[in-house]
Order: structure tokens, then sequence, then C-alpha cells
């Protein structure tokens, strides 16, 4: 076997995998139950190494004595297995510093792992960047082969039956990712023969008229529609300009930001100078989601004009319901988005004195694996009314598009839990470097004089922010809607531009 590369360069992909315990109450965590990792060379895509154990978890209650129908893990196979303390350090020298993949890990195996190594009191470790193939292949490969779920891919492709055990998965996700790849890389080369049914668009929302005309291009961005105009192929621009799939799907991480289309001299796509430094730096100067790309497109809208007079942004009180219009904007390359307005003006609002009713928590990640910025207020009866009307005039265009995800309300109303309803602010941040992420949104702070003063941050840092935006606190604050389809989820989102908070 050869040996694992142990510089400082770390260049392998660490796919891996974890199998856990099903929390059976409210408050119970889940348990790592078996951990399974390989290292892959990302020029060949050929296995290095592996490892996998299963796991002993503290509580062995936790763990149903009958195998688990999923992965069949039950009590009597890891009353003798090693405790996750014991394995940690070849876990964390599998993982640090190198880039991680895996199906999903961002929103459940990347939290697993942090959680667990924050149990035991040790670092956790941290990646180069990260590649979720769940909303990588959602991106790119699109909905043809169902839901995306791991079992269904291996089912589209013939090459056999998910175990739900840690190193078989993760050798089965490698195996997807290179079908796809492959899928990609032949249509890139025949694009107007073997994409002419549509099956090469990597999100099924076409209107009934096209679904059979369109001969449209992928769009790189997870949160735009594909085109419902009737630009013919001709018109497009050319594909020899775009990177190769096979590669795009090994070094595009979701949320990167698009290169510069205007520029028609492109970079060779098999120049590995370029793609080894294109791993390095542009994973970590972007997060690697469709919130991500929605906050930097957000910040593009006028935003010298906003930054010094925010004069377009709207108060409740000066929207007219009946002026409310959602329609398919353009958006890349023969590509549209939904976007909203009134009165033919992107809609953008100002709400005053807005109550804080959750603060923000670096608990959930974003694809890089940094903490995800937000905060959630109570809304009033008249901002409700402005964002229901968005939802159902987005909800409207969006149906008719067709996508197979399911359309999440903007307005939380949990009246068994919270008397109010609330909505979710997000606060966008934009890469300085590869090491420096700053806020894209202005934020202020008003004392109880009034006096306003521009707060300045050196970096992102999720547990300063909770001390500014904590509960009942108050805050003002100017924000866009920007739509947006991800991993069978789609709706609205509030991305703020400038949040000025009420000092205690």
């Amino acid at each position: 076997m050869p040996p694992i590369t142990t510089s400082d360069g770390r260049p392998e992909i660490c796919f891996f995998d974890l199998e856990t315990t099903v929390p059976q109450r409210r408050g119970q965590g889940h348990a790592i139950l078996e951990f399974g990792a390989i290292l892959v060379c990302p020029k060949r895509l050929v296995e290095l190494h592996s490892y996998s154990s299963l796991v002993r978890p503290d509580d062995l209650s936790s763990v149903s004595p009958a195998p688990v129908r999923c992965n069949a893990i039950s009590r009597s196979h890891v009353v003798s297995a090693p405790s996750f303390f014991e394995i940690a350090g070849k876990v964390h020298d599998l993982l640090h510093g190198r880039v991680w993949a895996g199906h999903n890990i961002v929103r459940f195996d990347c939290v697993r792992i942090r959680e667990a190594f924050e149990k035991i009191g040790r670092p956790a470790p941290e990646p180069k960047g990260i590649i979720d193939s769940l909303a990588l292949l959602t991106q790119k490969f699109g909905r043809r082969a169902g839901n995306m779920k791991m079992a269904t891919l291996a089912n589209y492709f013939e090459i056999g039956v998910q175990t739900h055990r840690s190193l078989d998965d993760v050798r089965m996700n490698l195996e997807v990712v290179k079908f796809c790849a492959t899928v990609l890389f032949l249509e890139s080369s025949l694009p107007d023969i073997l994409t002419a049914d549509g099956a090469g668009s990597p999100m099924s929302t076409r209107s009934s008229s096209n679904i059979k005309s369109s001969h449209k291009q992928p769009s790189p961005n997870m949160n735009s529609f594909p085109s419902l105009t009737s630009e013919n192929v001709q018109n497009r621009s050319p594909r020899k300009s775009e990177p190769h799939p096979i590669i795009s799907l090994l070094t595009h991480l979701p949320g990167e930001a698009n290169a510069d289309v205007s520029n028609p001299v492109q970079p060779d796509p098999f120049d590995m100078a370029l793609l080894r430094n294109k791993m390095k730096t542009k994973a970590l100067q972007s997060d690697v989601t469709m919130e991500e790309k929605t906050q930097l497109e957000s910040q593009e809208i006028d935003i010298a004009e906003c930054s010094s007079s925010y004069a377009e942004f709207l108060e409740p009180n000066e929207v007219s319901l009946s002026s409310i219009r959602a329609s398919l904007i353009p958006y890349y390359r023969g590509t549209h988005r939904i976007g909203l307005s009134h009165e033919n003006i992107a809609l953008q609002l100002f709400c005053p004195c807005l109550r804080v009713r959750f603060g923000v928590n670096g608990k959930f990640l974003d694809q890089a694996g940094r903490p995800r910025l937000s905060f959630v207020v109570d809304a009033s009866p008249g901002l409700c009314e402005i964002l229901d009307a968005c939802d159902n005039a987005a909800k409207t265009i969006f149906e008719e598009c067709r996508s197979s995800s399911e359309w999440k309300s903007i307005v939380g109303r949990n009246y068994r839990h919270i008397n109010n309803p609330t909505v979710r602010l997000n606060i966008p941040t934009t890469a300085v470097n590869e090491d420096v992420v700053q806020y894209a949104a202005e934020i202020h702070q008003k004392d109880s004089s009034g006096t306003v003063q521009k707060l300045v941050f050196s970096k992102c840092d999720a547990a300063e922010l909770g001390n500014l935006f904590r509960g009942g606190m108050f805050v003002d604050a100017f924000f866009s809607l920007d739509t947006y389809d991800y991993q069978g989820i789609a709706g609205i989102r509030l991305v703020a531009k400038k949040l000025v908070i009420h000092s205690d």
C-alpha cells in the first residue's frame, strides 16, 4: 500500500462517514457508533489508505439491543469496541489539514465530529476545505437520479446496495462521484446531443413550455432557476470556455464565487498547478453553500448607494401588498432566478425596533466549517403580511418552474413554543483572503442618547456576535429578500445589509 503523505501539504482528500444512534427523546444527542474513512489521491482518484472502527458510546443504553434496521449495529457489536477517546488521535490525524469529503457531511458528520472532540476536551480537526457531495451533485448533476440520497444514486448507476456501514459508504460515495463526473464530462463533449432531452440540467425547475425544447447550459449556482426563455442554442456562450465537469466536481465547492464570465480567456481546466492553488485558496474564500452565494449576490444590488443612504429600503407601512411582484430575472448565461419587486423596484425592507428572540448561535456550520451567522426576531403583523405576500408570489413562480423541492415559508409560526411569529435574519460574510473572513453587512450600535456608532471587526467571530445580538434586545434591520433552492428546500431568505443594535 502506498505510504500516507505526512507533509504539511496533506494533499489527499479524506472521504469519511459516521454511523450514529438515533435520538429517542428530546435533548438526546447522536452517539457515534462507527467511523470510517479513506484517503484518496485527487489526481488519480485511487484509494491510498483506509481506516474504520466501531465506537463504544459512553451510554450503552442509547444503543438498541437489537440490530438497527439501517446499519445492523447492535449493542453487542460495540460493547467491546474502543471509545471515541481511544480512536480520537487516529481520527484527528486522518482529518486535520486535509480536504474533507462525504455525503451530507456539512449538516451531519462535521457537526458530530466537532461535538465528539468537544466532549473529550480535545481540539477538533480543521479541514482545508469541504466537499459535500450531496450539495455538489445536486448542483452539478441535478435530480435526474431522484432524491439524491446515496442509496438512490447507487441504484441509479447500478453499483450496489448501500449497507450503511461507514467504510462501505465512503467507497460507494467515491464511486458515485466518479460516475457523475464521467457523465458530465461526456455531456460537455457533445452538449447539444447528450443533453438534448434536458437530462443534463442540474435542477428540474423548468417550465412546461420548455421541457422538451430547452438546451440551456446548467447554472453553477444552486439558487438559480434554469432558463425559461426561447433563446436558441446558437446564441449561448461556447461551452469550451468552461471547466470540464470532471475537474469541476472535484475542485469546485458549492458557494464558490463565479468566474468572470466576461473574460473569454479561461485557464486550462487540466492545469494541475492551478487546481492545487484553487483547492488551497478558493475553498476558504467562499462558503460552500447556496446560502453564502445568495448573501454575496445581495451585496451586489446597489451596494454603493445602499451603503450611503439606504433610501430604497421601505418600511412596512410604505409597502402596498398589491404592488408586490415576483418574476424571473436574468441571472447567469441564460438562466434565471426569482426576484421580488415593489412597484418595479427590487424589494428591500427597513424594520426598526425588531425584538431579538434568539441570538446568534455558532452551533450550526456552513460548508466551509465556519459558524452560520443568523438570529431570530419577532415579526410584527404588518411585516408578516408583507412576507406572506412575497412567499405567495414567489411560490407561484417556483411551482410553475416544476421544482421537486419543498417550499419553506419565511415566517415561522410555531405557536406551541413561541407565542409570536418569527423570522430569521442572516448576516452575510465575505472572504478577504484565505485566512480572514469579514461581515458583508454594516453593524452599528446605538446608545441610550441616540448616538449611533459603526462597529469595526477584524474578523468574523460567532461568540462576539452572540454577545451583541442577545434575546430580548432590539435591532433596526435593513435587509433584502433573496430566493433559494438548495438540497430539496426552497424559499426566501432575509439577508441583512445594515443592522443597528440598541444598547441596553
